[in-house]
């Protein structure tokens, strides 16, 4: 398919490869809600405005390195293309010289639900085969609450979720997610977060 840009094409979202094992479904099933909100004409526009920015690699898969959570999102609602737009082609590289480029330009975050690195063998193959991180859902949830402002670092609401799952009870944060997110809040304005990235050091407004 031809388009304006060079590198911009139509491509099935079932096919595209994820280049992280997790998301936090409670963002997913926000992305969700906002999509079902949206009428025909306003879908199309987000469709045409929002891509998907992918590595080509070998055996001509498409990984993509950013919006995991509505691709993830979108095949839910039932949409299966949308735009991709190459970074980069390294298709012609073997395997394991693939992700070795892949992980210098930090476009790959091979970590589990528990935070631990896991081998790129280890990824999903498909977005629907996403596994959930609940501690990734309170890192959006901090973020949506200005808790810390959205950051070009790779992947850095997920440096955020460790930095939780390491002080915040899982067992706290299924039996009062409210209070959870109270702790998060407080937490992000520590010196402790003084290394993520995003941080203020100022006293959120939102805890009393």
């Amino acid at each position: 398919m031809h388009t304006r840009h060079q590198h911009l094409f139509k491509a099935d979202l079932g096919r595209l490869r994820p280049t992280q094992i997790t998301v936090g479904y409670a963002e997913v099933q926000e992305k969700r809600g906002l999509w079902s909100g949206m009428g025909k004409g306003e879908r199309q526009k987000f469709l045409d405005s929002h891509w998907f920015p992918a590595v080509r690699g070998p055996s001509d898969n498409f990984y993509i390195v950013d919006h995991h959570h509505l691709g993830r999102a979108l095949l839910e609602e039932g949409v299966h293309q949308s735009f991709v737009v190459l970074l980069k082609d390294l298709g012609q590289l073997a395997k394991d010289e693939f992700w070795t480029v892949m992980d210098h330009h930090q476009w790959v975050h091979p970590y589990d639900a528990k935070g631990r690195r896991r081998p790129v063998t280890d990824l999903p193959k498909a977005l629907g085969e996403l596994a959930d991180d609940p501690y990734r859902s309170l890192a959006g949830e901090v973020r949506h609450a200005g808790g810390f402002p959205k950051d070009a670092t790779p992947f850095a609401e997920f440096l955020w979720a460790d930095f939780f799952r390491r002080r915040i009870k899982t067992a706290q944060l299924r039996r009062d997610p409210d209070a959870a997110l109270q702790a998060a809040i407080t937490l992000c304005h520590s010196a402790e977060a003084a290394h993520l990235p995003g941080w203020s050091g100022a006293t959120s407004p939102l805890v009393s």
